[in-house]
């Protein structure tokens, strides 16, 4: 029988009108809008359907605006019997996948994140950093490109998203992106892009944002997640309620090991992989890791349709 894990996107995934055909279509997908306008105290649920793209850019917006489209997506799936027997998501996403694990409540996670997007966006003014995308090069060697442009520069600049092991996203200021991005092309990088975010997550600049999201998780209820929930910064599944605390304060200031945690599930026997909110990024992504195992994404009513079909024969193989 496959072993079923659900994908959760992160920033970036955000497009106008995400989630609508399940709200059209799921009570359960209805409900769980409708939630996040009473928990959030405003109609996040029109700015996702009927906003504009520069609303969902707003941090602050894009987290709970993605991780209210994730987890009705979840749950949609989840009430039509698709039982996740574990998740990963991707920075963000690691929420919606924390949610689906009952480790934390829904409610809670929505003020949560959208404080988590005040505080990331706080952490460093507008302009002051960014993020590239290097494709076609081995963590080592832009780990050392890294290295060597923060010794020259004496600036900042980390990997901070290991997508895919020839996929790696730096992240830091300007000048030490600037020229371990020149060196990365040096040596060999196929492509390199600049992404189109509001501040350099995932590395040591984010420490204020850290610091604060800390305080807000004192008071927060956290649970023993009830199935495996791999965790960002170590790429092996959360052991215990403390651990989830401890790991989402390191989260936002460090690495996201993704390609790492897609290995860890495959190793532990998943093998049927469905990616739920907006878009199909992290399904690409598990492709240039396994191609054999199963992955499908749910962002449109055709591609969930498909999936249905299929459910008897893909939950009983």
């Amino acid at each position: 029988m496959s072993k079923l894990a659900f994908l959760f996107p992160g920033q970036g995934a955000q497009y106008v009108g995400m989630g609508k055909f399940l709200y059209d279509n799921y009570e359960v997908a209805k409900e769980t809008f409708r939630t996040a306008d009473d928990v959030l105290g405003f109609q996040i649920t029109e700015k996702i359907f009927n906003g504009t793209d520069e609303d969902l850019r707003r941090t602050e917006l894009t987290q709970p605006a993605i991780l209210t489209t994730s987890v009705a997506s979840a749950r949609v799936l989840q009430d039509l019997g698709f039982k996740p027997q574990g998740a990963v998501g991707l920075s963000l996403g690691e929420y919606g996948a924390l949610v689906t694990a009952n480790a934390i409540n829904f409610d809670q996670a929505l003020t949560l994140v959208q404080k988590r997007g005040r505080f990331m966006q706080e952490a460093v003014p507008e302009g002051k950093g960014k993020m590239v995308s290097i494709l076609g090069l081995d963590e080592k060697k832009v780990e050392e490109a890294c290295e060597k442009a923060r010794e020259n520069s004496n600036s900042v600049v980390v990997p901070a998203n290991y997508n895919s092991p020839n996929q790696i996203v730096i992240s830091g200021d300007n000048k030490g992106v600037d020229q371990a991005q020149s060196l990365c092309k040096e040596i060999g990088a196929k492509r390199v892009k600049e992404l189109s975010v509001s501040a350099p997550f995932h590395c040591e600049l984010l420490a204020p944002a850290s610091v604060k999201l800390e305080h807000e998780l004192e008071n927060l209820e956290i649970r023993n997640p009830e199935i495996p929930v791999i965790s960002n910064v170590t790429g092996e599944a959360f052991t215990s309620a403390d651990e989830v605390k401890e790991k989402l304060i390191k989260q936002v200031k460090s690495p996201v090991l993704l390609h790492q945690s897609f290995s860890e599930l495959i190793t532990m026997g998943f093998d049927y992989f469905v990616e739920v909110g907006p878009r199909n990024t992290l399904c690409k992504l598990l492709k240039k890791v396994d191609r054999k195992v199963f992955q499908t994404s749910v962002d449109t009513k055709e591609d969930l349709d498909k999936l249905i079909s299929n459910k008897e024969d893909l939950l009983n193989e």
